[in-house]
């Protein structure tokens, strides 16, 4: 994923040949490999994890229980990959695919739903292909 954000508030001076040139500001924003970049982008994901807890709570989507506890989970996030673990209702499709594009609005981050993959547990093949084509996405 791409994330580009712009840092006005400081500015740079480059070495060339030993010598620093006079400071300017940066106005190309961060791009992938710079060192800010991951920082960024977990600022920026944050927003999806409170969009989907405000739904958990909403009870507009409904999440796996786990543990002896039944701990209510629903999204698992490492470094630029987010999994959905939800029950298989077209409910949480559909909560799904409007929290993404909230996602996607807030943001300016766009979801490539074509790299994206669905996987049913002991879900019926029906339902499955049903809800990866609702969010224009494959099944593995």
């Amino acid at each position: 994923m791409w994330v580009k954000g712009c840092l006005t508030s400081s500015s740079v001076s480059v070495l060339i040949n030993g010598s620093p040139t006079e400071e300017f500001k940066p106005s190309r924003g961060l791009r992938q490999g710079d060192p800010l970049a991951p920082f960024l982008f977990l600022v920026v994901v944050e927003g999806l994890a409170g969009l989907v807890r405000q739904a958990l709570s909403m009870k507009v989507l409904r999440g796996i229980k786990v543990g002896k506890n039944s701990i209510e989970c629903c999204l698992l996030q490492y470094a630029d990959d987010t999994f959905f673990l939800c029950e298989d209702s077209f409910n949480n499709i559909f909560a799904i695919k409007a929290i993404l594009r909230c996602y996607e609005i807030v943001s300016g981050l766009k979801v490539n739903f074509h790299k994206s993959k669905m996987v049913g547990i002991s879900v019926n093949s029906y339902v499955l292909n049903t809800s990866a084509k609702t969010l224009n996405c494959h099944t593995m």
